[in-house]
Parts: structure tokens; sequence; C-alpha cells
């Protein structure tokens, strides 16, 4: 596993009260990244599936759906 240096700025006493509590600064970022990306992965492949799913309809079903939206205008 390669790593990469990130550098970011922080309130200072944001990271002084940190360090007196003894969080790990790099931890917590890099779970909160880690999760973020899970998260948004997630979401994309959901919102794919979904895509999927609603190319999937005949073209009688289209008519219909279009005539639907017709009749509610």
């Amino acid at each position: 596993m390669t790593t990469e240096v990130l550098s970011i700025r922080v309130k200072k006493g944001l990271k002084d009260e940190a360090e007196k509590l003894g969080i790990n600064v790099k931890a917590v970022v890099e779970a909160t990244l880690e999760d973020l990306v899970a998260n948004k992965k997630s979401k994309a492949q959901q919102i794919a599936k979904d895509l999927k799913d609603a190319m999937n309809v005949t073209p009688e079903e289209w008519a219909a759906d279009v005539r639907a939206t017709r009749d509610e205008m």
C-alpha cells in the first residue's frame, strides 16, 4: 500500500485541543475519508442501478407514461 501526503489547515485551537485530548488526527481523518468515499461509491452504484432499471421499460410502458404525464398537465 502506498501513501500520499495530505496537508490541511485547521484552527490552531482545535488542533491544540485534539492533541491535549490524545486524538489521533491522522486516524480520524483517514477513517472519515474512507467512510465518505464508501458512502459516495454506494450512492453512485445505487444511482447506476436505478438508471439501469429505468432503462428496462417497454415501448408500451413508455408511451403509457408519456400519456399519463400529458393528462396531468
